[in-house]
């Protein structure tokens, strides 16, 4: 007998699927005003959204008042709910429309110039704007290889992959083997993305200086830097709200290419924090940044207190 609750796993992705096939073929004007509606509901039925939006933002931005930071709450969580809405644009829409609403590049000769030397190119993809966008538009014009993670509703998994590799992206696990397969993209002078800001389990990481609040920061990219030389960029795609999108990459901080571990993770996070400046209400806040913190790591007996979560 099937489980009740794999019927209703499977029931939740069929559901997904249906609604972002229904969405991939709207105009990105139409999946905006839909964000517009559903944002300020996830900002008052969403607790949980809500209140870790509001404790990054109390940390990031001391200095900014109450009011501005409530707003930028629920402008950040608006272009979140866009961002789910255009997964189906991203992963299923036309490929001609997905790539005419990429309306500029800024910053593609730092990676054909890394290409033309015989080098690899790392990007650092932070979850601002669409990365789903940011993916296609490598994928379709350099050989690019990504870690990839199954969804917590495996019943997507299979549309999930299909969405991400439709261009020719290349998916590795996220262990030992997929480590391999990025560093043989990387000799042989492709692409690869890596996400620098979500939290890795303890014992891949270390503590490093995140917009001034110490954060747990994986520490793949040094061993990646140290054994192809390769360069480091950060990528995002930008929203233009209901218009379309702006590709950027900008040149990494110098410290992603220390080999000490610490210095190295301080600057993968300045990397994110100069990609954040560029629309700080384009970041997902509501990621538990933060969720380790370094008493726990020392033994502390009281940890929890340090918590901000």
């Amino acid at each position: 007998m099937v489980k009740a609750s794999s019927r209703t796993s499977a029931l939740q992705a069929r559901a997904i699927e249906t609604l972002w096939r229904s969405l991939a073929g709207r105009r990105l004007a139409t999946l905006w005003r839909l964000a517009r509606l559903i944002g300020p509901l996830v900002r008052r039925f969403s607790r949980r959204e809500r209140e870790v939006t509001e404790a990054n933002l109390a940390q990031v931005y001391p200095e900014q008042s109450a009011a501005d930071r409530r707003r930028l709450t629920g402008e950040s969580l608006t272009h979140s709910a866009a961002t789910m809405l255009e997964i189906g644009f991203a992963w299923m829409g036309e490929p001609d429309r997905v790539e005419a609403s990429i309306v500029a590049v800024h910053g593609r000769e730092l990676l054909d110039e890394a290409r033309a030397e015989g080098r690899g190119v790392i990007v650092l993809a932070p979850h601002f704007g669409n990365w789903e966008v940011l993916n296609f538009w490598l994928s379709s014009h350099f050989p690019f290889t990504a870690m990839y993670e199954p969804p917590k509703i495996a019943e997507l998994d299979a549309v999930t992959r299909a969405g991400r590799e439709r261009m020719g992206a290349s998916l590795v696990p996220t262990n030992p083997r997929g480590v391999a397969a990025l560093l043989k993209a990387l000799k042989r002078s492709e692409a690869i993305g890596i996400l620098p800001d979500q939290e890795p389990n303890w014992g891949s990481g270390v503590f490093a200086p995140f917009f001034g609040r110490l954060a747990y920061t994986a520490t793949l990219l040094p061993k990646l830097v140290a054994r192809t030389e390769a360069r480091v960029v950060t990528g995002v795609a930008r929203r233009l709200p209901g218009r379309g999108f702006e590709i950027h990459f900008l040149p990494a901080d110098q410290r992603v290419y220390q080999a000490d571990e610490v210095e190295s993770a301080t600057g993968v996070n300045a990397c994110v924090e100069a990609a954040i400046a560029l629309d700080p209400a384009q970041y997902q806040w509501e990621y538990k940044r933060y969720r380790k913190v370094i008493q726990e790591q020392e033994g502390h007996h009281e940890h929890r207190r340090f918590r901000i979560y």
